[in-house]
Formats: C-alpha cells, sequence, structure tokens
C-alpha cells in the first residue's frame, strides 16, 4: 500500500502473509546447501499461516531528477530520485535487501538450492522460518548504492524465538553495490553489477575448539562415546563475522553470467542459516528467444562449499549441528551442480524442470553422490 506518492518521499506499508509446510528430503538435514530454498527447517512447524514481512518502506530524495523504478513486492514506486536514502524498519529477511543477483536469487524462477540463491557462509539473522526484524538504511547515488542493516538474531541456532535485547544479540549487515563497472563498457555497455558485502553476528554461540577440546577430555578419562555438543556451554554472547561477493554480467542480448564467494571465521557455531564456512559459485542463464520461446529460461551453476577444520573435526568426532551430524566424517568439499529449464506456459503461469548432482553431501567422502529431480510450478498474478 502507498501511503505516499510523492516520488521525493513516496512511503509504503508492506504486508506478506505466507504459508508454508513440507518436510524436505531427509527432514531438511544432511545437506548444508540443501535442495529446496522454500523448505521449512523445523517440520513441527506445520503449514498454519504467519506474518512473514510487515514493514514501513519511505524514501528521502536529495534531487528533484527522477529515474524510472520498476515495482517489486517491496518497493511501489514507478519513479524515484536518482539520489537517496530509502529506510525500512519491521519484519523482514535479509536477503530482500542484501546479496541480491538477478542471475542467482529468485527460488521460484531460477535455481533451487539454498547455496545458488543465497550466500552459504552469509549467516544471516533469522528464525528458523528466514524472517527476522530489522531496520534497513540504504543510500543511492547514481551507479552505487551502501547499505546498513541490524536485525535481530534468534536465541538458539535455528530456533522460531528472536532474541529482542539488541544490546545483547544482534545481527549487522553492510554491502556497497556498484553499477555498469570497466567490464559491462569493455563489453559494449552490457549492464552488470558487482556487490561486496559484510556481518558480524552477537549471539549464544558456541565454539567448535571447545566442544571438541571437552568431548576429547571426556574419552581420555574413560568415557569412549563421549561426543563434542556445541549447545553445552554457559550462557555467553560470542562474535561471529564475515564477508562475501557476487557479480552479475550480461554477456549477451540473451546470455548472462553470475558468481559468488563467500567465507566466515568457521569457529563458531553456524547459528540461522546453513552450515558453510566458505563457498564458490557460479553459472548463468539464458533466454530461450534463439528457440522463439522469449519467456523461457535455461541456467546452470556449480558450487562448492567448505567448513573449516574445528567444524570438520566437530562432525567428525560425533558432533550434530542443526543441518549436518551422522556421528563420522570422512572430510571433503560438497560440490552441487545444479540445472533448470523454466518453461512459460500461459500468462503468470510458469513451469519448471531442475536436476541436481552434489557429490560429498554433508562434506562426507563416504555418501554421495545423489540426483536430486525436481519439478515446479509457480503462479503470478
Amino acid at each position: 500500500m502507498q501511503l505516499v506518492r510523492k516520488p521525493r518521499y513516496d512511503t509504503d506499508f508492506i504486508f506478506d502473509l505466507e504459508s508454508a509446510g513440507g518436510r524436505g528430503i531427509s527432514e531438511a538435514l544432511g545437506l548444508a546447501g540443501f535442495t529446496n530454498l522454500d523448505v521449512v527447517r523445523n517440520p513441527s512447524l506445520g503449514s498454519t499461516p504467519y506474518v512473514a514481512r510487515v514493514q514501513l518502506r519511505t524514501t528521502i530524495g536529495f534531487t528533484d531528477k527522477m529515474v524510472a523504478a520498476q515495482r517489486t513486492p517491496y518497493s511501489l514506486a514507478t519513479q524515484t530520485p536518482v539520489r537517496r536514502i530509502e529506510l525500512r524498519v519491521g519484519r523482514m529477511s535479509m536477503p530482500d535487501a542484501f546479496d541480491n543477483n538477478s542471475v542467482g536469487t529468485d527460488s521460484h524462477l531460477q535455481f533451487l538450492n539454498w547455496t545458488a540463491d543465497n550466500n552459504g557462509a552469509w549467516d544471516y539473522a533469522a528464525d528458523t522460518r528466514g524472517y527476522s526484524y530489522a531496520v534497513v538504511a540504504e543510500y543511492t547515488d547514481h551507479d552505487w548504492q551502501a547499505r546498513y542493516a541490524i536485525a535481530l538474531m534468534p536465541t538458539i541456532a535455528n530456533g522460531i524465538d528472536l532474541d529482542w535485547s539488541l544490546r545483547r544479540a544482534s545481527g549487522q549487515n553492510y554491502e556497497v553495490d556498484w553499477n555498469n563497472g570497466p567490464v559491462s563498457h569493455w563489453l559494449k555497455d552490457k549492464k552488470g553489477a558487482v556487490r561486496v558485502m559484510g556481518f558480524t553476528n552477537h549471539a549464544d554461540m558456541g565454539l567448535y575448539r571447545n566442544a571438541n577440546r571437552a568431548a576429547l577430555q571426556a574419552r581420555a578419562l574413560g568415557d569412549a562415546s563421549a561426543t563434542p555438543d556445541i549447545t553445552a556451554h554457559p550462557r555467553q554472547i560470542t562474535v561471529k563475522y564475515g564477508f562475501g561477493a557476487n557479480v552479475e554480467q550480461e554477456l549477451g542480448h540473451n546470455l548472462r553470467a553470475y558468481g559468488r564467494f563467500g567465507w566466515n571465521e568457521g569457529q563458531h557455531e553456524s547459528y540461522a542459516y546453513t552450515e558453510v564456512d566458505q563457498t564458490f559459485a557460479g553459472g548463468m542463464d539464458l533466454a530461450g528467444n534463439g528457440w522463439n520461446r522469449a519467456n523461457d529460461k535455461v541456467g546452470l551453476t556449480l558450487i562448492s562449499n567448505a567448513i573449516k577444520r574445528d567444524h570438520q573435526q566437530y562432525l567428525a568426532l560425533g558432533g550434530i549441528g542443526f543441518i549436518l551430524g551422522d556421528g563420522r566424517l570422512n572430510y571433503s568439499r560438497e560440490d552441487i551442480l545444479e540445472s533448470y529449464y523454466n518453461m512459460h506456459n500461459w500468462r503468470g503461469l510458469f513451469t519448471a524442470f531442475d536436476v541436481q548432482l552434489i557429490a560429498h553431501p554433508g562434506y562426507n567422502n563416504d555418501r554421495g553422490p545423489v540426483a536430486v529431480f525436481t519439478v515446479r510450478t509457480h503462479v503470478d498474478f
């Protein structure tokens, strides 16, 4: 709903009610790069409708010069100032504002894998459904943008309840975008973008090294079955941080490429998104103009995920995370190849066929390879 329609000071109210259920393959366990971004990781929550987003978004323009803006689910303005600040406050998902990429972000029409659509090493603030309460500030000036957000963290890893004390726990995010840089000009003004982001989380997180040490000491004292428990520590607020980058670039009229890199320090507990400490992803999509199907699209991506040494030892000693842990680990990187064909049926109706080939699921060289085939239907109203 547009509360203020003046382009220089437009204000929107956004309300989004969702229903999402289902258990996913293996109860959504055993894969760091899980095969469906829309799966709820806690199947006991059921599919009862819930509030996903409720927020105010306002623009403060610094010039009367306007540019055309495309309406999105999070912004209703059709014109916006060239130089402006945008403020959002309320319930949202951090990927609504950060780490966006026009080739690899939309799980409804593009790739499905968690680590294809988002940066797997970005442990962004969220409850188990993927949402939090946050304040986001973004400054835009011609071909670049900078944004900052502070959001509530869950009280426990992958928990549904949020910690409402920002003095005690918070997730802070930072990102800078550059649009149409030197690569775009070298490719005869083809559109492109480069984004660099960072995050700092304060929460009640355990240390893998401490959990491993406690288990090894118990074994040395005669408890041969002792396993590390990352949650077995007195309440403490620790800090986890990381950074990432993503790029996208038009290569031709119908062909686009993208890439992502992510890293976090990996010593503290994976807490909110997934168990990835380092990730590389790259791929492309091709529109169907060449075979007279302009609204069809085919995509291909390759992803490689990793975890740090303390995290590896934790799983090898029998530790359990909120996604991974089968009692043993013969470590190897988790490599994923995904491809889809998204077919436009009629008006807003699309059907997609997707295949994912996963080597070393959950970083275990003794597991896999696994092939996952998916048929997806999406309707835009």
